[in-house]
């Protein structure tokens, strides 16, 4: 199935939109999230460009085991400004930190 780009932007964007202060998602769930779970890379590139939604928390958003986003400089200060805490890795600490939500249908 064809992924139309604006969408699953406009859907990755209102997802991120959603995520609450001191907490983080994966780009898996936020694949999941918009209906399109085997797109969790995509969610990634469309990440990677997010210049013309500055006002999103896109530094809430790491990887599946809480690995920082390398292109996203300053993304440790701003979720620990949050309260989001670190493990020794210096991974987020996804047991504490990850978004607990529900897909409602």
């Amino acid at each position: 199935m064809k992924v139309d780009i604006a969408q699953f932007r406009s859907d990755v964007y209102s997802v991120i939109a959603s995520i609450p202060r001191g907490k983080v998602v994966t780009y898996g769930q936020i694949a999941f999230l918009i209906g399109r779970p085997q797109n969790s890379r995509l969610v990634g590139r469309v990440m990677r460009d997010t210049s013309d939604a500055p006002q999103l928390p896109c530094h809430r958003v790491v990887n599946s085991v809480g690995r920082l986003a390398p292109h996203l400089p300053g993304q440790r200060q701003l979720l620990e400004a949050e309260g989001v805490t670190f493990r020794p890795n210096g991974h987020v600490d996804m047991a504490r930190c990850n978004w607990h939500f529900m897909k409602i249908e």
